[in-house]
């Protein structure tokens, strides 16, 4: 059994009246707590204690005459020890000293999971756990095509992250493809790519697609692409806000100023969904993990303040996410010499990014334009 000791000084070591104060506390002592005088020192011995009562024992003690003063400081001693104990669980109106951070132990926590039927809408998957490494041909690379062609060329379980964010379909004018298809049409084609993203993708392996949902239209493609990887039989594992504080945009809809007849709700942010392969525990060397302590604790809170990228005319394309945004989200969610696969690669943030941090890469994107700005930019990481 795990216990919290205090040593305190006595400045006096002839403390005469040490039975005495013992006695008066001893309706506390107990498995959980005591203390005792030994020499010229008091050691406290502390698991859990009702410290409310302690307290007002304690100061009903102190504000009487039953004691010296010698006594007395030695009681102020105590008190004060426990009282400037911050840290602390609170169980049973007592606070808990020990163990109280620990995970409370489940019997049969496998069962229970089982019978609740934990992210049961992957049940029935039939995904294989023997991952494959990627062709040398396709590693590090930058390759211009349609996405769902190369990817067929790959083998299964050949990937460990893919980080994306799907073009938008609501007319941006990207170098290579008029991309206002129609939505039926749209989702055909990014659920045919997405498709071979999860066959690639190693068991164990993390999807992140970073989407905003088409307000405008009243689409929500958030929902929509989680709704096709759980489809998939993908553990949805979470959702990021990325808070972009943009701030720049209309407050109404046509006619609806300060009416409750169509008011238009503002978005500040976008979505970074979150999904898992088979299992929601990555294979991985640990020496391999670059994220610091103080970063894991902000980074694995799921609201993420960003700036959007500034960059956007420098790189002559019209909607990319910056790179802090891939950097946390790599260094969250992968190793160090992970490959990363991003299938609409656009101006190369995602392939210049892992090259920055040590992970393998494959870029793929329609438009030639900006591959070749893809492959600038990670030439720049090599100067």
């Amino acid at each position: 059994m795990m216990v919290k000791e205090i040593i305190l000084p006595v400045e006096n070591d002839v403390l005469v009246e040490k039975t005495k104060i013992i006695a008066l506390f001893d309706s506390f002592f107990n498995d959980d707590f005591s203390f005792d005088f030994v020499g010229n020192q008091t050691e406290i011995r502390l698991v859990s204690l009702d410290f409310n009562l302690f307290q007002q024992t304690t100061n009903k003690i102190l504000s009487n005459d039953s004691l010296n003063d010698d006594s007395k400081k030695a009681v102020q001693n105590i008190l004060d020890s426990i009282t400037n104990i911050r840290s602390y669980g609170l169980k049973n109106r007592k606070r808990v000293y020990v163990d109280y951070n620990k995970e409370r132990k489940v019997q049969n926590r496998k069962e229970k999971e089982e019978k609740r039927q934990q992210f049961f809408y992957t049940k029935g998957n039939d995904f294989s756990k023997t991952n494959n490494d990627i062709p040398k041909e396709f590693e590090n690379q930058i390759i211009c095509g349609d996405s769902q062609v190369v990817l067929a060329q790959l083998p299964d379980n050949c990937v460990d992250v893919v980080i994306t964010s799907p073009p938008y379909n609501f007319g941006l004018d990207y170098a290579s493809t008029t991309d206002d298809n129609l939505w039926e049409m749209y989702f055909e084609k990014l659920f045919g790519i997405f498709s071979e993203c999860v066959r690639v993708l190693k068991y164990g392996g993390r999807a992140l697609i970073n989407v905003q949902p088409l307000f405008s239209d009243y689409i929500p493609t958030h929902h929509i692409i989680s709704n096709f990887f759980m489809n998939k039989k993908m553990i949805w594992k979470g959702e990021i806000l990325w808070e972009k504080n943009n701030y720049n945009c209309k407050y109404t809809a046509w006619g609806s100023w300060k009416s409750p007849g169509n008011p238009y709700l503002k978005y500040t942010w976008e979505f970074l969904e979150v999904f898992c392969k088979g299992d929601l525990k990555k294979a991985g060397n640990s020496e391999n993990a670059d994220i610091s302590a103080d970063d894991f604790k902000k980074w694995t809170v799921g609201k993420w303040s960003i700036a959007p990228e500034r960059n956007m005319k420098e790189f002559d394309h019209p909607a990319m996410f910056p790179e802090e945004l891939v950097q946390r989200a790599l260094q969250l969610f992968s190793f160090e010499k992970d490959l990363i696969l991003d299938p609409f690669n656009g101006a190369g943030t995602t392939t210049s990014v892992a090259k920055m941090l040590n992970r393998r890469y494959l870029g793929i994107d329609i438009s030639e334009k900006y591959c070749k700005t893809a492959q600038n930019r990670i030439l720049k990481t090599l100067l």
